[in-house]
């Protein structure tokens, strides 16, 4: 696979293989088909073919541009290929881009974007390996108000009360913090334009709801599903 970083003379004293990256993220049907892998699942490619809109020999040639570039990591399952973001910092950028591309539009085109999200994926879905939407914004303000969560400039802990609280979910914060990754932080939604909880913390968190029944994968990409299970788990947390 080839490397993010080149040697392009013409980058000489910028951050090496920007620009390149840029490009790979900068056409719609590889963009499509990017965000289509933020639920951290592998798609075959004729899946996402269908998702880009584009012919079958296109999407190879993007697909295998994504993979070659570093943003996409390929599994082959017998006579199937299967595509799946590459590392959680790639995910972590495709989320913060859309962000970007949110705020830096004009008001009226934002605001028209908001409201246009369906509302399924709009109240509950993946960012990559945790929930995202407006009740992951919910979520993560009834934890800081419950006082089991802290939070300054971004970055997230937990108390005493909320070590508690966690061990009782099943989750035990220690074993999060060994993780090869930030334990917790902010996460700002593009939908929400407010931070919901991602980091080791986060993804956990989801682990502990799909579990126990709470949400649900639909079929379609990121949504997730709350089962009447949830709606009584998420409506009791949050009236604490």
């Amino acid at each position: 696979m080839t490397s993010i970083f080149t040697d392009d003379p013409r980058e000489s004293g910028h951050f090496p293989g920007l620009s390149r990256i840029a490009a790979l993220l900068a056409d719609p049907g590889r963009a499509a088909m990017l965000w289509a892998l933020m639920d951290g699942s592998a798609r075959p490619a004729g899946e996402l073919t269908l998702i880009a809109g584009l012919s079958p020999s296109a999407a190879s040639g993007h697909l295998a541009r994504l993979a070659e570039g570093g943003l996409l990591a390929l599994e082959v399952r017998g006579r199937h290929r299967y595509y799946r973001i590459a590392t959680r910092e790639v995910a972590a950028t495709v989320e913060a881009l859309a962000n970007v591309a949110q705020a830096s539009a004009p008001q009226r085109t934002s605001v028209r974007a908001a409201r246009t999200v369906p509302l399924d994926l709009r109240y509950a879905r993946t960012c990559y390996d945790h929930m995202a939407g407006e009740l992951a914004v919910r979520v993560f303000d009834g934890l800081l108000a419950k006082g089991w969560l802290i939070e300054r400039d971004g970055v997230v802990d937990t108390t005493d009360a909320g070590d508690d609280g966690l061990r009782r979910w099943g989750i035990d914060p220690a074993r999060q913090r060994t993780r090869r990754r930030r334990f917790a932080c902010t996460c700002l939604d593009w939908s929400e334009r407010r931070a919901h909880l991602g980091g080791a913390l986060g993804a956990a968190l989801l682990t502990h709801w799909c579990e126990r029944g709470c949400v649900e994968r639909a079929e379609k990409p990121r949504v997730l599903r709350v089962t009447p299970a949830g709606r009584h788990h998420f409506e009791a947390m949050l009236a604490a």
